[in-house]
């Protein structure tokens, strides 16, 4: 496994501490293609870059745009009638859920 060092404040250095074995999995997740439009990225970096407090990370919560496709893209797969891009879609949803839920618990 490599070794990367880099300079980050100190109360995001407390949280990543937290994640301990977790960390590995979050960064693969936060690399991976992006597949949602990238206002949904920025919204979430800019968040996390805030250096946000636990109270902020545990009311975090996905803009009602975000919420709206969600709830969209759930009807569909329902139903039946979701393409595989929206598939692809969904799935990226579920990781950023994945993601906040990994914070939350941190």
């Amino acid at each position: 496994m490599a070794t990367i060092t880099i300079e980050i404040p100190d109360d995001l250095s407390e949280q990543l501490t937290q994640l301990g074995d977790r960390l590995p999995e979050l960064l693969r997740q936060c690399v991976q293609q992006t597949v949602l439009p990238a206002h949904v990225y920025r919204y979430i970096l800019d968040f996390l870059t805030s250096q946000p407090t636990p109270e902020q990370i545990a009311a975090f919560r996905p803009t009602p745009e975000m919420q709206e496709r969600l709830s969209t893209l759930l009807a569909k797969n329902q139903s039946g009638n979701i393409t595989p891009s929206e598939i692809e879609e969904l799935n990226e949803y579920e990781r950023i859920e994945h993601l906040a839920i990994m914070l939350k618990l941190g």
